[in-house]
């Protein structure tokens, strides 16, 4: 099944930035899409940036150029570089196992992912 455990979340001021992580473990970890998520509270889950399995990325256009999603296939690892961050940053983000042999908007949504971290929290201060 798979298991995935963030680290790297923390406090920082507006304009600061944060690596996150996230290890992947139990699974063939290059053959699946990978994402991170976040979800503030009383707001909706929301895909943050997405990495195929071609290393093809995807953002939400609230990330676009502050925000870079990298994976290690040597090491299962995904990362998530936050640069500039703002306090809308503020969250608790997630990593996420999506779908197979996927590319480009096929590993979106939070219905395509089968496998979740359990979170780390992200808090801007302004």
């Amino acid at each position: 099944q798979g298991q995935l455990t963030e680290s790297g979340g923390g406090s920082v001021q507006a304009g600061g930035s944060l690596r996150l992580s996230c290890a992947a473990s139990g699974y063939t970890f290059n053959v699946y899409c990978m994402s991170w998520f976040r979800q503030a509270p009383g707001k909706e889950r929301e895909d943050v940036a997405s990495i195929d399995t071609n290393g093809g990325t995807i953002y939400a256009d609230s990330v676009k150029g502050r925000f870079t999603i990298s994976r290690d296939n040597a090491k299962t690892t995904l990362y998530l570089q936050m640069n500039s961050l703002k306090p809308e940053d503020t969250a608790m983000y997630y990593c996420a196992r999506g779908p197979q042999w996927r590319l480009g908007a096929d590993c979106l949504g939070v219905q395509n992912q089968h496998v979740w971290g359990q979170g780390t929290q992200v808090t801007v201060s302004s």
